[in-house]
């Protein structure tokens, strides 16, 4: 299944701070990520028909897109049809920069997913691993281990209800 992951800029993406390219997000625009979010393999000439623009513009219209991190296209796989059977989601208690352990966390392979918080937890963090054992060794060998991590808290995934990115552009 191909889809879209839209962020709402460079810092929310994990961007490094360069300057990104400014886009004018217009109904036009707006359409095309929806009909991209519907279906990330949609032909530039099928979207061009809908939103009555020429497939060059559409094209351009996506790359300007991609280039300021509005959005991603990326294949979403079904972790457990992969190889990988166990995903959890990690909260974490950080005393002091809370900065400096989230991006530890997003240079970690198996962490698919980052975001500092307000609440009980600083940080959470969304792993995915082959096992319980890379679960295990991941959360004692490098995750705790952290400077500033005080507390964990581990869920284990039992079952994936929902997981769509299909949230348009309201």
């Amino acid at each position: 299944m191909t889809t879209i992951r839209g962020v709402a800029n460079a810092a929310a993406s994990g961007g490094n701070g360069a300057k990104k390219p400014s886009v004018n997000l217009d109904d036009v625009s707006k359409t095309i990520i929806e009909l991209l979010q519907h279906d990330g393999r949609k032909s530039y000439a099928s979207i061009a028909q809908e939103v009555g623009l020429s497939e060059a513009a559409v094209r351009q219209r996506v790359q300007r897109l991609l280039d300021a991190d509005v959005m991603q296209i990326v294949a979403v796989t079904d972790p457990l049809q992969v190889g990988f059977q166990r995903q959890a989601m990690v909260g974490l208690r950080v005393s002091g920069d809370m900065t400096s352990v989230a991006d530890a966390l997003t240079e970690m392979e198996e962490v698919s997913y980052v975001v500092t918080t307000a609440g009980s937890f600083d940080v959470l963090a969304e792993v995915v691993c082959e096992n319980d054992a890379h679960l295990l060794e991941l959360l004692t060998s490098r995750i705790r281990p952290l400077p500033g991590v005080t507390a964990t808290e581990t869920f284990v995934y039992l079952k994936l209800n929902k997981q769509l990115y299909n949230w348009g552009t309201r």
